[in-house]
């Protein structure tokens, strides 16, 4: 495998190799996700979970949530991947996770990336230490947080109030890898894959580990393809027997588009290869990779800014006519899928340029985030009207 890669490397092969491996992936139908009820449940609309293995909320008038179930059956490994949830998908998030007894949540973006929003704060920072989310009757609660230079790990309580149960889940968030990009080195993802692995939320005892980015398909189908073919060596005992090609393809028939770009191939084939040495009984590179990645040092960067509070049941005196609101909602465009797909939505080759799929990305956000915001104004504008009118009919 190590002369594999090295061949690949340098003949430049692994353009060539992320397109093979996009056109043998088969596209499976994914019509739930498409109907208009979910539409405003779909952070990116090039970005479906297929029919067969979406994940089903079960305690919901509409079971429908972008995540999808995938198996890697000889690993028994099962994840969960998602889209970083939406500002008004947060409580479906957090009952997926209560259904699925899930034990961890892998979280491989920052709320904020490049100005944009690419995911909600759907779990308590330290000034506010507890959130709720009365729609699915669930409380979060910050327990623990310990910030490392380059990701942050959190123990968060999960008290359903409907039942009065409790959970404590895992929360590892990643906070240096780039969207569309790579982390600094294959060390400092592997300290943290390893650190995940050690909490023993990814063992068959728990449910599916969640994992996200914004879309759910590129850092998230890196993570997930590492680990897996890191277990596979370990059940083998034969690191060249493993095929990382053929195990994302099979990882791209539960969720479509699983690695974004040739750089994270290439990455995810360095970060397996480095991860072999200790599958193969090395145990001192765990010590190499923790120094390497500095994880003792400060932070390099800020935080980033924080987004807005969730919008509350108020408006503030504040009023919207629906007729505006009806009229931003359906000046949203409507074309086709065509960046991050399968086969009838190929990707776009990157002889077009990686720039331009990430500027295309960053305007349907802006595009899907004005919408989102105007439709939860017009849902507490009904709900404030249901209220008004089973007032007045109280007084009469």
């Amino acid at each position: 495998m190590d002369q594999e890669f090295k061949d690949m490397d340098s003949a430049g092969q692994w353009q060539s190799l992320y397109i093979e491996i996009r056109d043998q992936s088969h596209e499976c139908p994914y019509k739930v996700a498409k109907f208009p009820e979910n539409r405003n449940r779909n952070r990116y609309r090039d970005v479906s979970p297929y029919d067969h293995s979406r994940v089903k909320l079960e305690n919901s008038e509409n079971d429908y949530i972008n995540a999808s179930l995938v198996i890697v059956e000889e690993a028994q490994r099962s994840y969960i991947l998602t889209q970083g949830p939406l500002r008004n998908t947060c409580g479906h998030f957090w009952l997926m996770i209560w259904e699925q007894r899930t034990k961890a949540v892998i979280m491989l973006n920052r709320v904020i990336e490049k100005g944009s929003e690419k995911c909600a704060q759907y779990w308590p920072t330290q000034e506010e230490r507890e959130t709720s989310f009365r729609d699915t009757h669930f409380v979060v609660t910050l327990l623990s947080e310990d910030v490392k230079s380059y990701y942050t790990s959190r123990v968060l309580r999960l008290h359903n109030t409907s039942t009065g149960e409790s959970r404590e889940i895992f929360h590892f968030h990643y906070t240096t890898w780039p969207d569309f990009g790579v982390p600094e080195s294959p060390a400092s993802f592997l300290n943290f894959l390893f650190e995940v692995r050690e909490s023993g939320s990814l063992a068959t005892e728990h449910g599916p580990a969640v994992v996200h980015c914004s879309a759910g398909i590129g850092r998230s189908g890196t993570f997930s393809l590492v680990d897996s073919c890191l277990v596979l060596m370990d059940k083998r005992k034969d690191p060249s027997s493993v095929d990382i090609q053929k195990v994302l393809l099979d990882m791209r028939q539960y969720r479509m588009g699983l690695i974004q770009t040739p750089d994270q191939l290439r990455f995810s084939y360095m970060a397996v290869i480095e991860g072999a040495k200790c599958i193969l009984g090395d145990d001192s590179v765990q010590t190499q990779w923790q120094k390497l990645s500095r994880e003792d040092r400060e932070p390099a960067l800020a935080l980033p800014p924080q987004p807005p509070k969730r919008p509350t049941d108020k408006l503030n005196g504040n009023r919207v006519p629906h007729a505006a609101l009806d009229a931003e909602l359906d000046a949203e465009p409507n074309h086709e899928r065509t960046a991050v797909t399968g086969v009838a939505g190929k990707e776009q080759d990157f002889d077009e340029g990686k720039e331009g799929n990430v500027r295309k990305r960053h305007r349907e956000e802006r595009i899907a985030g004005t919408a989102q915001k105007l439709q939860e104004m017009k849902q507490r504008l009904s709900d404030s009207e249901r209220r008004r009118k089973r007032q007045r009919s109280s007084d009469s």
